[in-house]
């Protein structure tokens, strides 16, 4: 038998906030960005139309960060 995992539907009257979805994070060409781990960079290159991954040159090195970029933050 098999078994599936039921996504639990907030009642309206409940005192628990229903889980929001983060807005993903958009990146072009030149932009400036920060990273937790690897400090300041600019994006050299993003790879397809939905930000599959970004490219960063970060100075000493050059990253392929991809979704979700949680640790990484436009300038």
């Amino acid at each position: 038998m098999t078994k599936f995992a039921a996504v639990p539907l907030p009642l309206p009257t409940s005192p628990f906030k229903a889980r929001v979805a983060a807005p993903r994070k958009h990146f072009a060409v030149g932009d400036r960005v920060t990273h937790d781990t690897y400090g300041l960079g600019r994006a050299i290159g993003v790879e397809g139309d939905s930000h599959i991954a970004v490219l960063v040159d970060f100075g000493s090195r050059q990253e392929r960060i991809t979704p979700p970029c949680t640790g990484m933050f436009k300038l």
